[in-house]
């Protein structure tokens, strides 16, 4: 019966559920104690709760630790939503939000600002560099209203190409200057992120997760096929339109703030569904979204102490460690092209 399969499917997501969110609540903890300046556990607590603490700590705390954390979550969970919705509407365990060029777009937006030198008010980045991945990731979309899935990913792998070409192009046009401006932005990092940008994440994600998460029934649909749920009543283009444009919307919003950050999207929803053992997107989009802001805040945590005082932008280590694991994980599987 559909109401007890939900019950055990439910019942089955709860010990993933509760380990994500220890990792996250420890992760939370240590990123906000551990640092170049180091705090005990009563002082942490007093800062957090009842504004104890010196003036620097709470600064340190408040202002640097906490908001760069939360960041982290919101940016995590938009990715590894994303990610979700392209697999399963695109029916590829290899589709991800950067092959909509999104984060090609939003990254030549920012290069062609800095090299340029066009007088743009440096608070208005961030939005440019959203209208930069709205733009081409709304060309990818338009240009493949009238093909397939696959159509699409080769659609938007030639976006992808053209954009970071003229990227490449820009930057050797660029001075020593430019670069080294462009360098930390390109490569992907939540440093020196504050409560700006937290602000500035927050309305997308509270506007667009939750059409993200209303479109799970209808991923789980397209799954079966396209002449199946088009049988079912499903309105095959307009859907997995539709997923397009919210994962573009959700992964523009992240890299205007924070530049490209790869792999969550790709690997979140794999470890999500080898977790929950399930393929339905009504649990799958919700436990992804807390797997990937719990793997980009360790992630993020793990460039800032790890090799302190230098750091190296967390894009970086989600590349090395989550292209490694994922390449393990289809050797393992012997490849993952199509949803079975």
């Amino acid at each position: 019966m559909p109401g007890s399969r939900t019950y055990r499917t439910g019942r089955a997501a709860m010990l993933p559920v509760l380990l994500l969110c220890l990792l996250l609540t420890a992760t939370m903890a240590a990123g906000l104690r551990w640092g170049s300046r180091v705090f005990d556990w009563s002082t942490l607590g007093a800062i957090l709760w009842a504004g104890g603490g010196e003036e620097l700590e709470r600064t340190i705390v408040l202002d640097i630790r906490l908001p760069r954390i939360l960041l982290g979550m919101l940016v995590g969970a938009m990715l590894a939503a994303a990610g979700t919705l392209m697999q399963g509407a695109l029916r590829n365990r290899l589709a991800g939000p950067e092959l909509l060029g999104v984060s090609a777009g939003s990254s030549l937006a920012v290069a062609t600002i800095t090299v340029l030198h066009l007088p743009v008010p440096f608070h208005l980045h961030p939005l440019l560099a959203l209208s930069g991945g709205l733009l081409s990731g709304g060309v990818v979309v338009l240009a493949a209203r009238s093909i397939g899935a696959t159509g699409m990913l080769l659609t938007g792998m030639a976006v992808s190409a053209m954009l970071n070409g003229l990227l490449v192009v820009l930057i050797a046009l660029g001075t020593g200057n430019d670069v080294n401006l462009l360098y930390a932005y390109l490569l992907g990092s939540l440093a020196n992120r504050g409560w700006e940008q937290v602000e500035g994440l927050l309305p997308w994600c509270l506007l667009v997760l939750p059409i993200a998460l209303g479109l799970a029934r209808s991923v789980n649909l397209l799954q079966l096929g396209e002449e199946t749920a088009a049988g079912l009543g499903v309105r095959v283009e307009r859907v997995r339109l539709t997923v397009l444009v919210v994962s573009t919307l959700l992964v523009a919003a992240t890299v205007a703030q924070c530049g490209p950050i790869g792999y969550i999207a790709l690997l979140a929803p794999h470890l999500t569904r080898a977790m929950t053992r399930s393929q339905d997107a009504r649990l799958v989009l919700p436990v992804s979204a807390l797997c990937g802001a719990a793997l980009l805040t360790l992630a993020d945590q793990a460039a800032r102490l790890w090799l302190e005082p230098m750091e190296i932008p967390v894009g970086v280590w989600t590349t090395l460690i989550g292209g490694s694991v994922f390449l393990v994980y289809i050797v393992l599987r012997r490849g993952g092209g199509q949803h079975g």
